[in-house]
């Protein structure tokens, strides 16, 4: 059994996903489902405006899914050929048959899709936890990462935010179900107004539209059985990661990334210390910095257009080498 599993909720997470009702699709966007041995993954793709382009993978943070990327994947579609997947247990990805939700689990499946496609090297991008996941991939595996952009990754900090506590607290066995308990009468509005307060550095700017959309996607992950033990034990797999020494250290792997590297970091991230942005860029060798004063923790759904060039950017300062 992993250090990440729970033992109450491994029936769970083992259990069939069941289908609760169709996720989002934005126009142009395509969905369909890859079966690996153990797993079975979503991917979002918006196919590119011309043939020939560069294969993109984007990975969400914790509680996320592959639509997080919908802001930006069209303002990219002319430059790269996009795909976002949905990790395990989340968007509308089935939990993993091995209850692996650690950091490495997750980046054990981006590796076992990357291969099974042969999509690689890509265009790597990653948010909160899927920055994470995109720098342990980076580091072991650096035939699959053409280039990686990082918005707001976990990394590890000796003393996170106090903004940040209550979402590391879904680690500790038990807090889930308390939690569970405590918010039985918030309402999907409610809910979503949290997240929203919590990783937008000003939530009064999402149109009424993507609240809606938002809400819609908010009830349809209550409905799953497994949405809180998903979140528990990726959270609990976060900070696991931020436990480790030695070679297999976040902070030590940053190190060992080759590819031409772009972080972005918000001044308004609740989640994310700001002050964490000098020592990322130091320890990823070469890597550029652009940081979003107004941001909070999810710029690429923020400022996608500014995202957006930042990489365009790094790829022509590459030399185009995709």
């Amino acid at each position: 059994m992993s250090s990440t599993e729970l033992p109450e909720t491994l029936a769970a997470a083992v259990a069939p996903a069941p289908r609760v009702g169709a996720v989002r699709v934005a126009d142009g966007e395509e969905l369909r489902s890859v079966s690996l041995p153990g797993l079975t993954l979503n991917i979002r793709a918006r196919p590119s405006t011309r043939p020939g382009l560069a294969p993109a993978l984007f990975v969400h943070g914790l509680g996320g899914s592959s639509q997080n990327w919908s802001a930006l994947m069209p303002l990219l579609a002319d430059a790269v050929d996009c795909e976002a997947v949905d990790l395990p247990g989340f968007g509308d990805s089935a939990p993993p048959d091995d209850g692996d939700y650690s950091v490495t689990g997750h980046a054990r499946a981006v590796i076992r899709l990357l291969d099974s496609a042969g999509r690689g090297p890509v265009h790597l991008f990653g948010n909160s936890l899927g920055g994470a996941v995109a720098t342990r991939v980076a580091a072991v595996r650096p035939d699959l990462v053409r280039t990686l952009t990082l918005v707001s990754p976990a990394l590890p900090e000796i003393r996170a935010q106090r903004t940040a506590w209550p979402t590391a607290l879904l680690a500790v066995p038990g807090v889930t179900s308390l939690f569970m308990r405590m918010t039985k009468d918030w309402t999907a509005e409610d809910r979503t107004r949290g997240v929203m307060a919590l990783c937008y550095g000003d939530p009064g700017k999402v149109s009424p539209e993507a609240f809606r959309a938002a809400v819609e996607e908010m009830e349809r992950r209550l409905r799953l059985p497994y949405f809180w033990d998903a979140m528990a034990r990726s959270a609990r797999g976060v900070v696991d990661a931020y436990t480790l020494g030695g070679q297999h250290g976040l902070w030590r792997q940053a190190e060992r990334v080759l590819a031409p590297t772009l972080l972005v970091y918000g001044g308004r991230d609740q989640l994310v210390g700001f002050r964490m942005a000098r020592r990322a860029a130091a320890a990823f060798r070469g890597s550029r910095l652009l940081t979003l004063p107004d941001a909070g923790h999810v710029a690429m759904m923020e400022y996608p257009e500014v995202v957006a060039q930042a990489f365009r950017d790094l790829v022509d300062d590459c030399g185009n080498r995709s």
